[in-house]
């Protein structure tokens, strides 16, 4: 039996990054083996175990063969046969397929080193077709490694366009995309998940609603980028700056997907393309079973969006539908997610990246307003039900009013 490091803790190692998880692989030995040196098996598609002290995993050295279409469509070979260098040969990039020995010793058989310093992500073998969840992973470790200056070589954007082309995307799973999605999203440079999608065509399989914003024209007085695909795109990088949380980032690439089904004929504007947006989100979240938190930030800012940029104008009746829409009386913690997605929307274009956002703090006031708003007066009064909600709305009416006067 020979154990060795394999993948992420090699490569971040060689990074110089901080190693938090190891993974290892086993040569020469069964399943029997593990158990009775007291691992516990915990994987069902193929042998994996977790050690009896340290609870990190250890893997059987394996092959795959591909049987049928999809990433569950494999015939695994585990057996004590199976060498190093074959395992290392089915994983999915070169900076992946490097081992490390008892002894620190680095087994680097497919040029991992080399990649490593080149700063570019490279698949191992022809066998990288085989999975199509390695198009997602791909897109992720872009997000993840774009920031120390990592690129996807063009061979592998071009297997990527090869696999789409065939079918493959068509197999993924929703809760596959969206896992990997949701993890590129709390990475340092989100937005290189779906420009390598973008790039490798399978942006308009997996995310067709966003995929066909690119190319569509906006007012060039308010979004001086005009591409609509890009303004998504810098919103979602000013999100990174304002947010670590990944939903203010999902609800800043979902905000405008409505402008892409403006007709033509209507370009550049987008008349009512918040409704219209809302049900592309509510699709979309209903398609990949995105979590309730990620669906109702996104649904609130695609349909409100245009109505925070809007703060300084609105009319006191308007201001308080917003805010009783939004929630924002018992969900304040999503109202402050709401108005970070709002202004990286608004930052994200041209010349406006540093601009003052005024319209986030207007609100903030408009709610503290009505919360001082002391429904105990009403109470006294017997009022109940209806009436008392009644009473209540013209109350915080008023004190907006006053707050309107005043400014």
């Amino acid at each position: 039996m020979q154990i060795y490091m394999v993948g992420g803790a090699v490569r971040d190692r060689l990074l110089g990054l901080p190693v938090t998880d190891r993974d290892w692989v086993v040569v020469g030995a069964t399943a029997q083996q593990m158990e009775q040196q007291g691992f516990r098996r915990v994987g069902r598609d193929f042998p994996v175990f977790l050690h009896p002290q340290t609870h990190e995993e250890y893997a059987l050295a394996r092959t795959e063969r591909k049987t049928a279409p999809g990433y569950r469509g494999f015939d695994i070979d585990s057996t004590p046969e199976v060498t190093l260098e074959q395992d290392l040969l089915r994983r999915d990039l070169t900076i992946n397929a490097m081992a490390e020995d008892e002894h620190g010793n680095v087994i680097d058989l497919f040029g991992g080193r080399r990649d490593l310093e080149a700063r570019v992500l490279r698949h191992v073998s022809a066998a990288f077709v085989e999975d199509p969840v390695r198009i997602l992973r791909v897109a992720r470790f872009a997000a993840r490694f774009a920031p120390l200056g990592f690129v996807v070589a063009e061979e592998t954007i071009a297997l990527m366009r090869q696999m789409v082309k065939g079918g493959e995307c068509d197999a993924l799973v929703a809760e596959r995309v969206w896992a990997e999605m949701e993890r590129a999203l709390t990475e340092r440079n989100p937005g290189e998940f779906f420009n390598v999608l973008r790039a490798s065509a399978a942006l308009a399989v997996i995310l067709p609603e966003l995929d066909r914003l690119f190319g569509v024209p906006q007012p060039a007085r308010h979004h001086p980028e005009i591409d609509t695909g890009r303004h998504v795109m810098m919103a979602l990088e000013q999100a990174v700056l304002l947010s670590t949380r990944a939903t203010v980032r999902f609800a800043a690439v979902m905000h405008d997907l409505g402008k892409g089904t403006t007709p033509r004929q209507d370009w550049p504007q987008h008349i009512a393309h918040e409704a219209r947006g809302v049900k592309l989100v509510e699709q979309l979240c209903e398609r990949l079973h995105v979590p309730n938190e990620f669906r109702e930030l996104a649904v609130l800012v695609t349909r409100f969006h245009s109505h925070c940029h809007r703060a300084l104008e609105l009319r006191p009746e308007t201001m308080l539908d917003t805010l009783m829409a939004l929630d924002a009386l018992r969900r304040p913690e999503r109202f402050e997610e709401f108005l970070l997605a709002c202004q990286a929307d608004a930052h994200g274009r041209t010349g406006q990246e540093r601009s003052d956002y005024r319209q986030a703090e207007t609100f903030r006031q408009a709610l503290q307003t009505i919360q001082r708003v002391d429904a105990g007066p009403l109470l006294a009064r017997g009022l109940s039900g209806k009436a008392l909600g009644d009473g209540l709305r013209q109350a915080r009416l008023q004190a907006l009013r006053r707050n309107a006067s005043k400014d």
